[in-house]
């Protein structure tokens, strides 16, 4: 037998709309928990304000820095008021919003027109039920303001970060001042002479009185030179050693004198008679100043080269007392 035909669906007079199609119940949005502290100030806080200690604005920059680093909510205006020992200006609004369940309402169906186009359902915008919105102090980071809070974009400005400011400026202008003075005085000193100042040749050594028999040492590490006082003269021995200029010793237990450099060794008079000096010692020139002093000129010396004749009973290289 042929099979019954198929009715058509029942269409919708022009000009008219379709009826929407009934949509499931949206589920009810669970209110949003209650943990928010009273007043605007977290447990965490309260027990920072609790144990009494007040914040400076730094320390509050530096800890706004590190939640906003870690995603922590932010200090509020109630807390940063407390933490900073000061009255609060005003209360703040409970922290704590009971959600409401969002109303059932249809999906909108597509609209068709007379003319067959189609009308895009609009779209609903249910703000999110929301608790306290905190404040965060953002701005540009001033001088002063720590690593961590400049990090966050936090600035603390006041007469304290100011005066440490100050002291750093003074601080690096002082070693700039003695680096460039350091410079300058080393390059100055490049221009000037290397000289080695060196004691007068002429100069007075006192009274012949002053001296008795024998050798005194008492101006060699002045001027280089021993006061020999024999019965009859006075005269000068230049202390340098006649083999390689070195300066001898006076050994007053052994009445001689003795070259540590190579073994040397003079008489109390300053002839040599052991080692590899070549010959006695230099005299040097003695006269008697107006004074009565006796004026010692260490640069005319007086001589006794071997094999030859001797210089030492020259007028100059003593004095007869």
């Amino acid at each position: 037998t042929p099979e019954a035909p198929t009715a058509p669906p029942a269409q919708a007079p022009p000009g008219t709309t379709a009826a929407p199609a009934a949509a499931p119940p949206a589920a009810a949005t669970a209110p949003v928990a209650a943990g928010a502290p009273k007043g605007g100030i977290s447990p965490e806080v309260a027990k920072l304000i609790a144990e009494g200690k007040k914040w400076s604005r730094s320390a509050i920059a530096a800890e706004q820095a590190r939640r906003n680093r870690k995603g922590l909510p932010a200090l509020t205006d109630a807390e940063v008021t407390a933490l900073l020992g000061e009255e609060a200006a005003a209360a703040t609004a409970p922290a704590t919003a009971e959600a409401r369940p969002a109303a059932s309402a249809p999906a909108p169906a597509v609209a068709a027109t007379g003319a067959g186009q189609k009308v895009p359902p609009a779209v609903s915008q249910t703000p999110a039920a929301r608790g306290t919105e905190a404040n965060t102090y953002i701005g540009t980071p001033a001088v002063g303001t720590s690593k961590a809070a400049a990090a966050g974009g936090i600035a603390s400005v006041g007469p304290e970060n100011r005066e440490v400011d100050q002291r750093r400026r003074r601080l690096v202008w002082s070693c700039v001042a003695a680096f460039l003075g350091a410079w300058f005085i080393a390059f100055f000193r490049f221009f000037l002479p290397r000289t080695l100042f060196e004691p007068s040749t002429v100069f007075k050594i006192g009274y012949p009185s002053d001296y008795g028999l024998g050798v005194d040492t008492k101006w060699q590490q002045k001027y280089r030179i021993w006061v020999d006082r024999t019965p009859d003269r006075l005269f000068v021995i230049y202390a340098r050693c006649t083999h390689l200029g070195c300066t001898p010793d006076w050994k007053a237990s052994e009445n001689k004198f003795k070259c540590p450099c190579h073994g040397s060794g003079y008489d109390s008079e300053g002839v040599n008679f052991e080692g590899p000096a070549p010959r006695p010692m230099d005299r040097a020139h003695i006269e008697p100043a107006p004074d009565g002093q006796i004026v010692v000129d260490v640069s005319r010396l007086y001589q006794w080269p071997k094999g030859q004749p001797s210089h030492f009973n020259d007028p100059g290289a003593f004095l007869n007392v």
